[in-house]
């Protein structure tokens, strides 16, 4: 570089220095202006990274639970139809007894049975299953509907299953029909 361009380099630079000093704003000003935009666009930048992952788990969870939704719907499709079978189902299983009372024909009783077999294994099928009940056990209110209380004379029997008047069914792992009994007092 020549005398004459550094000096006019110098006398730039002078007069940039004057001008800034007559705007009040110097090379640092400008670089404190630009680290504060710098930030500005940090600080807007995380809030937008936040609303997305947000936004995001919160896709995530509706897309989980309709997923399960759906799977609790395939499960249970079929479980307004057969909560309506179930009479029928009772309905067989008192006539067989009724048949076997009445010494009715073999040959008949056993149709009769190849029928309710056949209808209840389709119906387990679809996850009907029985709520096993028998006399003696003990009452539990979350499994069992209790209709009646009648005196009992063994105090063992207190608060004990005496009779289940009604089978109970559940479909999967819910509960269809809740087994009603009768309970000893």
């Amino acid at each position: 570089m020549t005398k004459k361009a550094k000096k006019e380099t110098k006398t730039k630079d002078k007069e940039q220095q004057t001008a800034a000093q007559k705007t009040g704003k110097t090379k640092k000003d400008k670089t404190d202006k630009h680290i504060a935009k710098i930030e500005e666009l940090e600080q807007l930048l995380n809030e937008e990274k936040d609303k997305f992952l947000r936004l995001y788990a919160e896709f995530e969870n509706y897309r989980k639970r309709t997923a399960k939704e759906k799977l609790e719907l395939f499960e249970t499709a079929a479980e307004k139809v057969i909560k309506n079978l179930l009479p029928v189902l009772d309905d067989f299983e008192r006539a067989i007894a009724e048949m076997k009372k009445n010494d009715e024909e073999d040959e008949m009783v056993k149709g009769v049975t190849l029928i309710y077999d056949k209808f209840k294994k389709t119906l387990e099928k679809e996850g009907l299953k029985d709520i096993e009940v028998k006399k003696g056990d003990s009452f539990d209110p979350d499994i069992h509907e209790a209709i009646a209380q009648v005196p009992v004379e063994d105090e063992k029997m207190k608060d004990k299953i005496v009779d289940v008047v009604e089978k109970g069914y559940q479909l999967g792992p819910k509960n269809i029909r809740f087994p009603k009994v009768v309970t000893g007092r």
